[in-house]
């Protein structure tokens, strides 16, 4: 496993990127989670550095179907409604953690080698690659490239979501807080009260 991983933090922004060089995510309201498999051992990690293994054992249960036997991801614990909108209130209750799932958007590392690196568009390649099969517990953020920015989110707020987060496709992974990651959020989403 590469050293010192730490988390790349997006930075709060208030329009959201319509060039070709970005990618956007819908944000889901959740907890920030690193998922690190070495063989038979898992570790999710918070941004804090608190260890939430035991948890979330559906994570767990995922990380350990995959055939790749190492491999660190980065992602949001979530739990989805129905209606398949993130359900902060449920996950901090602590009442459905047996139902917490990762909502993966990156890979870091796999099969040993550091893929910080490489641009996040190979990133995305290889996250895709390593959760093809899908396995329960985990599932591959979507997203959509370019100018298409901007109509997405007005789209995210009317569907009642938090946000997008939007990430130059180019980039490697850096740790810390990046102009290279941004994030717009509704405002009128419930997580807004919460950051005040």
């Amino acid at each position: 496993m590469p050293k010192a991983l730490e988390f790349c933090l997006p930075t709060a922004a208030k329009v959201v990127p319509d060039a070709p060089d970005w990618l956007h995510e819908v944000k889901y309201d959740g907890y920030r989670l690193r998922v690190e498999r070495s063989g038979r051992e898992v570790r999710l990690l918070t941004r804090n550095g608190h260890n939430w293994t035991s948890r979330f054992p559906w994570i767990v249960q995922a990380a350990l179907k995959n055939r790749e036997q190492q491999f660190v991801i980065d992602g949001e614990a979530v739990i989805l409604g129905v209606d398949g909108v993130s359900d902060f209130n449920a996950l901090h209750s602590r009442r459905h953690d047996e139902e917490v799932q990762l909502y993966a958007f990156d890979v870091l590392a796999l099969g040993g080698e550091d893929l910080r690196p490489l641009p996040l568009s190979m990133r995305k390649s290889n996250l895709a690659r390593l959760l093809r099969g899908r396995p329960e517990g985990m599932f591959v953020a979507p997203f959509e490239a370019g100018e298409i920015g901007p109509e997405l989110f007005g789209a995210a707020c009317r569907m009642g979501l938090e946000g997008l987060v939007s990430k130059r496709r180019d980039r490697r992974y850096v740790a810390g807080r990046t102009r290279e990651w941004i994030k717009v959020k509704n405002r009128a989403h419930p997580a807004m009260s919460r950051e005040l």
